[in-house]
């Protein structure tokens, strides 16, 4: 049986880094009474995974990770424990609990949803780039891979854009192939815009998976 957790990274948190969110959640599952499955060789530890990284000085609304359990229990439990072992900056909201055979969550993650607030003389200019952006039928920039820069059309990955109050509501392919990340998006939108980009501040509201039909829901339903 394995669960995956939802769970919030709150302001005050913002710049843990992932690697130490890793290490984080694993001594909260051994503070509890949880039956963890642990791995094998000589420094054993409990079995998790994490949907998607958050990059340092992100906040989130929906985070997820997949822990294996050693024996069954209920959600009720599984989610009391979680919620004793972590601090109100880094509260578990929900739990769902699946079989073993369940598909991976970085298998099943296609997309995110983003707030970027922005700050600073260019945030509008920047904001009024975007219909520019999703009037082409191609944006190409230079986006980083594992192999370095590369030329890049990220248009068919910036799904939903739309100017809010704050700056940008954002729905951004995210997947191992394709990814545009926040920061890239921005820059572009200013060099169309012919300015410097503004400081921002990126909040992810959701992890999304597709149904069968191709329609967008939260990563944990998938």
């Amino acid at each position: 049986m394995r669960a995956l957790y939802c769970f919030a990274k709150k302001d005050r948190l913002r710049f843990v880094s992932h690697l130490d969110l890793q290490r984080f959640m694993q001594r909260a599952l051994n503070r509890t009474s949880l039956n963890i499955a642990y791995s094998n060789g000589f420094n054993p530890h409990p079995i998790l995974s994490f949907a998607s990284a958050l990059a340092m000085g992100w906040t989130s609304d929906y985070e997820l990770f997949d822990v294996k359990f050693a024996s069954p229990v209920t959600e009720e439990v599984a989610l009391a424990e979680m919620q004793a072992a972590l601090p109100p900056d880094l509260p578990i909201l929900s739990v769902r609990l699946v079989e073993d055979n369940h598909p991976a969550l970085m298998g099943k993650l296609v997309m995110a949803d983003y707030e970027i607030r922005l700050s600073g003389e260019s945030s509008e200019e920047v904001c009024a780039a975007i219909d520019t952006f999703l009037a082409q039928e191609s944006v190409i920039a230079l986006r980083k891979t594992k192999s370095g820069e590369k030329p890049t059309d990220i248009r068919p990955m910036a799904r939903i854009l739309e100017k809010r109050p704050y700056g940008i509501f954002a729905r951004l392919m995210l997947t191992e192939k394709e990814t545009l990340k926040p920061d890239l998006l921005v820059n572009t939108l200013a060099s169309m815009a012919n300015v410097s980009a503004p400081e921002m501040r990126v909040h992810r509201l959701m992890l999304l998976g597709e149904d069968a039909g191709g329609n967008a829901i939260p990563l944990q339903e998938v």
